[in-house]
């Protein structure tokens, strides 16, 4: 049963990993339940409850970041709601429309990922009547939120990938 949750929690901790990049998953929530897998295995791998419950806030609290950061992305570089609103439509179309509708051009996948909100938050700008240059500072805006919401949950995710290397004693 140990080298099933074991293997579990690896599995976990590699979907939480490729979840930071592709918004279907939640990546830092599905990487800390790789970490209670782990936990679970045998008491050699046991994590104080202090430990399991820093985990746990710190995969809510970025969780939230994370839709958070890219509105404010947007708002600090001069955005409206229009903006905002678009940077996640433009996420969403790019992510799930596009290849349900068959449209597989080299801007969508994953680099749709990447600059569908900055495209979303540009045209939502204009759609509200800003002007083309305020628009594109508040695609930038939202596209540098993006990429820091991916940063905090990849940081997140590795970490917990290098606590469950050491507690494999790979380290020692």
């Amino acid at each position: 049963m140990d080298i099933v949750l074991l293997i579990l929690a690896a599995a976990f901790i590699v979907i939480g990993i490729g979840g930071c990049v592709l918004p279907v998953l939640p990546g830092p929530p599905v990487a800390y339940i790789g970490l209670l897998f782990m936990h679970f295995s045998s008491p050699e791998r046991h994590l104080s409850i202090g430990s399991l419950l820093t985990y746990a806030f710190f995969a809510i609290l970025i969780t939230v970041l994370d839709y958070l950061v890219p509105a404010w992305g947007t708002k600090k570089f001069g955005g409206t709601k229009w903006g905002t609103r678009g940077s996640t439509i433009g996420l969403l179309v790019a992510v799930f429309l596009l290849p349900v509708m068959g449209i597989t051009l080299p801007v969508f996948g994953l680099t749709g990922i990447i600059f569908g909100p900055f495209i979303g938050a540009f045209i939502g700008e204009k759609m509200g009547g800003m002007h083309t240059q305020n628009a594109l500072r508040a695609g930038v805006g939202s596209f540098i939120g993006f990429l820091a919401g991916t940063f905090m949950k990849l940081v997140y995710c590795f970490w917990i990938l290098y606590v469950y290397i050491g507690k494999l004693g790979w380290f020692s």
